[in-house]
């Protein structure tokens, strides 16, 4: 598990982890907010109208209305990475990483804007009778590229176990154990069904579901968020301070924060950023090319909404709930995952400055360690040889080592830092933790106390599961590009037994995974929009020119 661990984040580092990949995803939604005179505030109140039918016309069409296609969307982009996400975004970078996801919702609201509208136009019928897009059309239809289209196809395969599945299920099953002591198995076989039927229903099925599911959970959440914060009202200031104040200077050590630099803080907002609202990656555009509309800017517009809610409200909600709440930077009890596991030869320190900074440049890379191999000697579970243990990125405190249940007597083999004998071997110790554990942890420091963690569980449990829903479809209609209606059966038997299995698998690793099949789908989505920016500005002009007969005497926006 570690050495393929590994080499995934070997692969990341060099795509969807590099800063030129930042760049190019922020560089394209900027280019077309100043290109299209920031659409994402002009626009948006008309946005609103469509979504509410004002434009539809009789014979549009397509297989959902606007609403169930924003819904199926949201679906598909709100789900673990509006809850563990965002905790592992200010785990990695701080408070100054929320600042760069909310920074990537308003440029993404402009690039969604953009390849929903292009996807759109360029649909098709597939020989079901069903309306099957998304960007691999564009690039087949229009580009003529198809070997970029099948690049995009495959990647969205891929994405749809990396995104839609993989680390969605893993997020439940986690949440159900931690939780309420269900094993991770047992809830991967009954989600696993629950999903095969809804699939099976194809997109009509699964936007009757996700037009209802999704109003549901967001007011959930946001009753449990507002519980947290309301509770801890005297730290939602400092806790907006903290989010800019760091923005240009990176975060220093706090805690059992070890500290983060700016860019690092700036690498994994905007990543994580782009996980949870997908804008740029060329997935809604494949949910939104369902919809009943014969002008393609209108669906454009429906989508400019989506990072909006999934980014800037719930995403700020759950980073508003992880600051205020100061769970953050505390060593918490918990049992340690092996990929997040080090061992260190020789002994350091957090509690002054100079051991914090030895610390802080390990993790950063700026500094070498000798990691520990050999035989690590345990008596009454404690580690007697002169090392320190790493966990989640922080010094790890009274660690106890047990093996089958009981407290541990013997000898582990370590190699380069990590335990190679773990077989039933168990740390549980004090260290920072991330990811879906931070946010559960967060909303326990409220009026809800205890039961704060069934307000996550739930959410995680709906927001995941919706999300393995859409991109269920996602992955569907790429197959049906790739090879026929036909093929559309072996992937969702494929997407089910993938759901399955990862919910027992290391989440470390689906984490990494997940960051190599975005970069994978989102790399030629944003060449081919870019390609046709000129085409996108004469499509706005021709909208307006239709809303302005539609609507005479109305003021239309000017281009």
């Amino acid at each position: 598990m570690h050495a393929l661990n590994d080499f995934l984040s070997l692969i990341d580092s060099y795509i969807g982890s590099s800063q030129w990949f930042v760049y190019l995803l922020l560089g394209t939604g900027l280019f077309f907010t100043i290109y299209l005179k920031f659409p994402q505030f002009r626009y948006l109140k008309h946005s609103l109208r469509i979504v509410n039918g004002k434009f539809d016309r009789k014979g549009d069409v397509g297989d959902t209305s606007h609403f169930q296609a924003l819904a199926t969307a949201l679906s598909g982009t709100v789900g673990t990475g509006n809850i563990a996400g965002v905790a592992l975004a200010i785990h990695l970078g701080g408070p100054a990483a929320l600042f760069w996801m909310l920074m990537t919702a308003v440029i993404g609201m402009t690039t969604k804007f953009v390849e929903v509208t292009l996807s759109h136009k360029y649909r098709e019928i597939a020989a079901d009778g069903t309306v099957s897009g998304g960007p691999m059309y564009y690039m087949k239809n229009r580009l003529n590229m198809k070997w970029l289209a099948v690049i995009f196809a495959v990647a969205t395969v891929l994405s749809s176990f990396g995104t839609g599945s993989l680390p969605q299920i893993n997020s439940i099953a986690s949440s159900a154990f931690s939780t309420f002591g269900i094993a991770p198995m047992l809830t991967g076989a009954v989600l696993s069904v629950i999903l095969a039927f809804v699939i099976i229903g194809g997109i009509k099925r699964i936007a009757k579901i996700t037009e209802k599911l999704v109003p549901i959970m967001a007011i959930i959440y946001f009753v449990g968020a507002i519980g947290v914060i309301g509770f801890n009202y005297e730290n939602i200031i400092p806790s907006l301070i903290a989010i800019v104040r760091d923005v240009f200077t990176g975060t220093a050590a706090v805690g059992g924060f070890l500290g983060a630099g700016f860019s690092f803080a700036f690498n994994r907002g905007v990543n994580r950023g782009l996980f949870s609202n997908e804008a740029g990656q060329g997935s809604a555009p494949i949910a939104h090319a369902a919809a009943r509309a014969h002008e393609p800017v209108s669906e454009g517009l429906v989508a400019l909404l989506e990072p909006f809610i999934d980014t800037i409200i719930i995403c700020m909600l759950t980073g508003m709930v992880i600051l205020s709440s100061g769970v953050w930077n505390q060593k918490i009890d918990n049992q340690f995952q092996y990929a997040d596991l080090q061992i260190l030869q020789g002994t350091y320190t957090d509690q002054t400055p100079e051991g914090v900074k030895t610390l802080h440049d390990y993790l950063a890379g700026k500094q070498a360690a000798e990691l520990f191999s050999g035989k690590l000697n345990v008596t009454d579970g404690q580690i007697t040889n002169p090392v320190t243990v790493i966990h989640a990125r922080s010094l790890a405190e009274n660690v106890i080592i047990s093996k089958a249940g009981l407290v541990l007597n013997g000898e582990i083999n370590a190699l380069n830092g990590r335990i190679t004998d773990t077989e039933k071997i168990v740390f549980n110790g004090k260290s920072l933790i991330h990811s879906a554990q931070l946010t559960t942890e967060a909303f326990t420091k409220s009026w809800f106390g205890d039961y704060g963690r069934y307000i996550v569980a739930i959410g995680i449990l709906l927001f995941a599961f919706s999300t393995a829903i859409s991109w269920s479809y996602y992955g569907g209609r790429a197959t049906i590009f790739l090879f026929g209606v036909k093929g559309d059966i072996y992937f969702r038997i494929v997407y089910v037994i993938g759901f399955f299995l990862a919910s027992f698998t290391d989440t470390t690793i689906i984490w990494t995974l997940s960051g190599i099949t975005i970069a994978l789908m989102t790399i030629p989505n944003l060449f081919g929009i870019l390609m046709l920016h000129k085409e996108m500005k004469s499509e706005v002009g021709l909208f307006w020119k239709e809303w302005a007969l539609r609507f005479p005497g109305e003021k239309v926006p000017k281009d």
